[in-house]
């Protein structure tokens, strides 16, 4: 058993899932000097047959530096697979993370992003035990990249 991680959920996360239940990886930013801002363009790129290996669901959710839903013109708050996500012509999934729109062919593609700091969040529920696997590390979340 993991005591730390037992001590730790029970100090700030009641009620927390178990992460065979579900994951909550968290990004401020794409590096540890810098945060996120709708002032740049970020690409979040999955290779083909590469998307979030659950068994449940997987979204990405956009908060912004307080944590709070970021208000937007297409009123989308985290996008998944659920939705209609255009693949490339290679069948690997590019999502945009930015204030803009990327343009008409790629709006489904879209997370929309306030024009300052915002913080992305991971939501994988019902992990895949067996590799590729958050789990085990075999599966690592894709960078959000900075574009232009």
């Amino acid at each position: 058993m993991n005591y730390i991680q037992r001590a730790l959920i029970t100090a700030i996360g009641l009620g927390a899932n178990r992460p065979q239940d579900a994951i909550y990886p968290t990004s401020e930013g794409p590096n540890v000097l810098e945060s996120y801002t709708g002032k740049k363009k970020y690409v979040m790129h999955f290779p083909k047959g590469e998307l979030p290996p659950t068994q449940g669901f997987w979204s990405v959710t956009m908060y912004d530096k307080d944590y709070f839903f970021v208000a937007n013109p297409l009123n989308r708050y985290s996008i998944s697979a659920r939705q209609s996500l255009k693949p490339n012509a290679d069948g690997s999934v590019d999502l945009y993370i930015q204030h803009e729109s990327p343009g008409a062919d790629k709006e489904s593609n879209w997370l929309p992003a306030p024009n300052d700091k915002f913080i992305l969040m991971m939501r994988l529920y019902w992990p895949k035990t067996t590799p590729p696997s958050i789990l085990d590390g075999t599966w690592k979340v894709p960078l959000a990249k900075a574009i232009d």
